[in-house]
Formats: C-alpha cells, structure tokens, sequence
C-alpha cells in the first residue's frame, strides 16, 4: 500500500512538471502571436523543455527574427523613398477621387502653402489664391506646359530656402497626370516640373546653330567681295577716278562692318566653358574702374570670389558701358558685391552659397515689354546695337551656374542683379 501511494504521488509529480512545461511553452506562443498580431517582433520566447518544445521555440524565435530584418529593411526603404521624393525639386500631388490631397512632398508644399501640410485640403481649397494660370493648368485634365509670372514664385524656392525675390523671372512648368487604382479607390498624381532653365538652355542651343549656319554663308560670300574690292581698286588706279574711289570704299567699309558683325555673332555661338580660378574682388574692381566710372556701394566679400575672370570681366564690363550710356549721371551708377546676405538669401536651389552683383544706373530703365526681350539674342533698342550684349552675359552667368536679372528702380534706372555660386 505505500509502495502505491508512492508511485501515485511520484507519477502525479511528473504529469504535472510536464503539462506545467506545456502550459508555459502555449503561453508564450500566445504571448508571442498577440505581439505578432499587434506587428511587434521584438519578442522571443525561451527554449526549454522536452526536444520538441525547443524545435517550437526555436522556430518562433527564427521567425520573429526574420520579420524584424524584413520590417527593418521595408522601414529603410521607405525612409530612402520618402526621402527621395522630398527632396526631388518636381511637385509631387496625390488626390484621391474626391480630389483631396491625401500626399504631397516639399516642393509642393512649398509652392502651394509655403512649407505648410496640404494634406487633408482639397484641390479648389488648395488653389485659393493661387494665378490663374496655375488654376487653369490644374484643372485642365490634359498633360502640357504653362507659365507662371514671376510674382507668383513666392520667395521661396522648392527645397524651402528663402530666394532673392529680385532675381525671379517668368517661370515654365510641365504638368503631367497618373491614375491609378489603390486598395479600390483612383488616386490622381499631378507632377509639375520646373521646366525654365532646361528650355532656355534649349533656346541658346538653337540660336547658337542658326548663328554658326549664318555666320558660314557670309563669310563665304564676304571673303570674295573684299577680294574683288581689291582687284578693282588695282585695275581702276590709274583711272583716278573720284567716283569709283567713294564706290570702292563704301563696298569696303561695309564689308568690314559685315566681317566684324559675324565675329561678334560667332563669339556668341563659340564661347568657351569657363575657366574657374580664385579672384580677388579689390583688383578686379580696380580694373573695372580704369574702364568705366563708378561708385563701390558696401565692403566687399572677405573671401574671394571663384570664376572665370575674363569671361566675368566682359559681362561687368559690358552692363556697366550699358549704364554709362543710359543717360545716368557717372555719380548714380553704383556696383555691389556682398556674399551670404541674408536680404537676398543664402542658398540657391541647389543648396551652395553665392555671391551677389547689382549694377544699377539712374538713367531711363527699360519699359515692361524690353525688360521681357532683352535677355534674348537679336534683341536690341540701340540702333547700332547687335543685340548679343546682355544674352551673352546671361550665357556666361549660365554658364557659371548662375543667373541674371533685370529690374526697374523705384525712382529711376535699372539694376542688373547677377548671382554666382560659390
């Protein structure tokens, strides 16, 4: 009889020691799945027991494991992606079918509600106060190109720095449109790019070629005519002829005005890359000053300046020489050159600092319609202007990375703003 009760309690123990082991290994797979049901993997359940409560642990912990590095790697990638898209410089819209904003990145935010969430608002609330143009690009359901006026930029640029609102001009967009189908529901994506320097880059590619095709038909045809000027002074010498003298030197006169016509076009279709050194802006301007009259407004930049010194000198020299002939006083032309100014902005678009240059004259400006043309090759009010002045400035700054711009004065003249990176 004690030999029984002994076995009993003994077999009792040993049930009890091995269901106890199975209730603690379900417990914690309970445990461990509600976790998995709420997506947190961080847990892990401890291997003991008999062997095949250990493979069962083992494996969960493998699996926990494995969802961790999968979340993990799923988290980075969408980290890299959203990071992507806020940076990119095109605006980047998802509407639902409602036409609400349910995703937008920072250049959208920065275009639409100056760096303010748009999410949540629809199209119409969203367009509010915006041009009219851009109003009716948005709500035209077709892909295409539209202009928006310089006013309309805001100061800011699609990454959010804080932009020199003088250096604006009329900005090209390209709009395209997606639709597609999530989770059952459209959704619109509405891509704008800022299409402005990649079409006038296009712009001077072509004139450039025109230039060149221009430039050979007639030098083939100038080069002969100086040739048969030649001649004909030779053979009609002895004639001593007043008459044919004046002819004779009016072909040549007009020859040579022709031959110095196509090399200042040429000039412009060839211009060299830039070769970029350090300059130090007292010389520079001490040498500008031999040329034409002005007067240095503020200190100059303590570091000094890195570009093209040549290249730069004909632009200054150029747009000072335009000064001087607008009909200002020597006294009111004034150049200033101040680097990280806050009141014109630190950045450009891309992130690097610059330097800023105005030129400014207190001479008769220019009216709205040649402030719009005047940056473009052919355009010129002087009468014996080729109009390649300031276009061959704008492709030098451009050249540099940089921009030109020009604006009226309040009280009277222009300023010409330049802006180089530095």
């Amino acid at each position: 009889m004690p030999i029984a009760l002994l076995s009993l309690v003994l077999v009792w123990a040993m049930s009890h020691h091995m269901t106890r082991s199975l209730a603690d290994c379900l417990m914690a797979l309970e445990v461990g799945l509600l976790n998995f049901k709420d997506n947190d993997f961080s847990i892990s359940i401890p291997v003991k027991g008999d062997e095949q409560l250990r493979v069962l642990a083992r494996l969960f912990n493998e699996s926990a494991h494995t969802l961790r590095r999968e979340r993990q790697f799923i988290y980075q990638r969408e980290l890299l992606l959203d990071k992507v898209i806020q940076s990119s410089p095109n605006v980047m819209i998802l509407l639902d079918d409602e036409q609400r904003v349910i995703y937008a990145n920072g250049a959208a935010r920065h275009l639409f509600n100056q760096g303010v969430r748009i999410e949540g608002l629809n199209l119409n609330e969203l367009l509010e106060g915006s041009s009219p143009e851009l109003i009716t690009a948005l709500n035209n359901p077709k892909d295409g190109l539209f202009t928006l006026a310089a006013k309309e930029q805001f100061g800011i640029d699609s990454q959010g720095d804080t932009r020199d609102e003088s250096m604006n001009e009329d900005e090209t967009w390209h709009l395209s449109r997606g639709r597609f189908k999530l989770n059952g529901q459209f959704h619109h994506l509405l891509l704008l790019k800022q299409m402005t320097h990649e079409l006038n880059r296009q712009e001077v590619a072509v004139w450039k070629k025109v230039i060149r095709i221009i430039s050979h038909e007639l030098n083939n045809s100038v080069a002969p005519i100086a040739s048969m000027v030649n001649s004909g002074r030779m053979i009609t010498k002895e004639l001593n002829d007043p008459k044919l003298k004046m002819i004779f030197d009016t072909i040549d006169d007009r020859t040579q005005h022709l031959s110095q016509f196509i090399f200042n076009y040429a000039r412009f279709a060839k211009l060299p890359l830039p070769n970029k050194s350090m300059v130090n802006w007292l010389k520079m301007t001490e040498h500008l000053s031999h040329h034409y009259k002005f007067t240095l407004d503020g200190d100059l930049p303590g570091s000094d300046g890195y570009f093209d010194l040549i290249q730069m000198e004909q632009v200054l020299l150029n747009l000072l020489k335009n000064a001087h002939e607008s009909g200002s006083a020597v006294d009111k032309i004034t150049m200033s050159i101040s680097q990280d100014n806050p009141s014109h902005g630190v950045d450009d678009t891309s992130g690097n600092k610059g330097v800023f240059i105005s030129i400014c004259d207190a001479g008769s400006g220019m009216s709205a319609e040649v402030l719009k043309q005047a940056l473009l090759p052919f355009y010129s009010t002087k009468q014996s202007g080729t109009g390649l002045g300031l276009p061959l400035c704008r492709e030098i700054l451009e050249a540099h990375d940089g921009r030109i711009s020009l604006h009226n004065r309040e009280e009277a003249g222009l300023c010409v703003k330049l802006w180089l990176p530095q």
